[in-house]
């Protein structure tokens, strides 16, 4: 009698499950409720004869109809929480109808980084007045680097570039490989392989292992600049960095050049503009001095030229260099350099 029960009421359970589950609506849950477990339910039944059970029967079979009961309940409540939570065919046709009539969502453009777009604008100013833009390796040879820019092995003019080395199994310092400290060398390259007259400008990467700060980061955008042919004179110079100032800075900008020393021009000299802020009368852009240097430059040394087969007697140039990043700051009241390597696209935007 025991085992025929249990058997009923795995079948009641097993049936009953199956019913369930191909219910659809809350009014077909109350039909399967009461066919299960109403009054006079499958379950409902068997539950009702226990009392007439052989009393060592019957709370073997009771517990097992209980179990039952609460497994068919949790089912019940499972199912109807499944009914009332899923969207009907009209919701799904309306979550899946598009409406042609709203507005479409707006194409975001991108846009130049603000050193590009410093470094394509400077490249224009010159290239108005005769200059080509060409790049050049940013793994350089010691020679090129330093040597042949008049900055002999163990000269103590090295000091004033940070070198980053690259390791190399050499003894012979001339093929000695690092991260080009400027963009100088592409004068020697250009020189070497062209003959007068010359007018190039050259942007691209440098870098030196110094500390970062405000005003310093190890890897920047510098912009080198050579002119070589007969009777170049440091007038040239003065006249076309000043036209390059007008042209970024704006047409009032007066320029200023100062003494200075690069080992691979002769004489050398460091170029500021006044003020823009306070045109001149001294404020905290400027230091209260009322310039600003944007760039060095210079003549270029008759050794340097006597390295590459020119004879400085009858050819002579000029050279300079500056930072994209210092131009792009000062353009727009930037106060550190930083923000250009730290891709925040609120900085970003404001140069789209």
């Amino acid at each position: 009698m025991t085992e025929e029960l249990e058997e009923q009421l795995t079948t009641i359970e097993a049936h009953s499950l199956c019913q369930l589950a191909r219910c659809s609506s809350t009014e077909e849950l109350e039909q399967w409720r009461v066919a299960v477990m109403g009054r006079r339910g499958k379950l409902s039944v068997i539950l009702r004869s226990l009392p007439n059970l052989d009393p060592s029967t019957r709370p073997v079979i009771g517990a097992l109809a209980n179990q039952t009961k609460v497994r068919l309940e949790a089912a019940l409540d499972k199912r109807k929480y499944f009914l009332l939570n899923q969207p009907s065919d009209v919701e799904l046709a309306d979550k899946d109808r598009i409406d042609v009539t709203l507005p479409s969502r707006s194409i975001k453009s991108g846009s130049h980084h603000p050193t590009t777009q410093i470094v394509k604008e400077i490249s224009e100013a010159f290239a108005t007045m005769g200059f080509q833009t060409i790049e050049g390796p940013e793994v350089e040879l010691d020679s090129y680097n330093f040597q042949k820019l008049n900055i002999p092995l163990d000269h103590p003019a090295r000091d004033m570039w940070n070198s980053l080395w690259i390791k190399q199994e050499t003894s012979d310092q001339n093929s000695s490989l690092l991260l080009r400290t400027h963009t100088s060398p592409m004068q020697v390259r250009v020189m070497e392989n062209n003959a007068p007259p010359i007018r190039v400008l050259v942007p691209g990467k440098a870098y030196r292992y110094e500390a970062t700060d405000a005003t310093h980061e190890w890897q920047f955008t510098q912009i080198e600049g050579l002119a070589v042919d007969k009777n170049i004179t440091f007038a040239n110079l003065k006249a076309t960095l000043e036209e390059f100032a007008q042209r970024i800075f704006g047409d009032q900008r007066r320029t200023r050049f100062r003494c200075d020393f690069f080992p691979f021009v002769e004489p050398g000299a460091e170029m500021s503009i006044d003020c823009f802020r306070c045109d001149g009368e001294g404020c905290r852009v400027c230091g209260n001095s009322g310039w600003i240097e944007i760039l060095g430059a210079g003549m270029v040394h008759p050794e340097v030229l006597k390295g590459v087969g020119y004879d400085p007697g009858v050819y002579t140039g000029f050279a300079f260099g500056m930072g994209a990043e210092r131009i792009s700051m000062l353009r727009h009241g930037i106060d550190d350099i930083r923000h250009f390597h730290l891709n925040d696209l609120r900085f970003l935007r404001q140069f789209a």
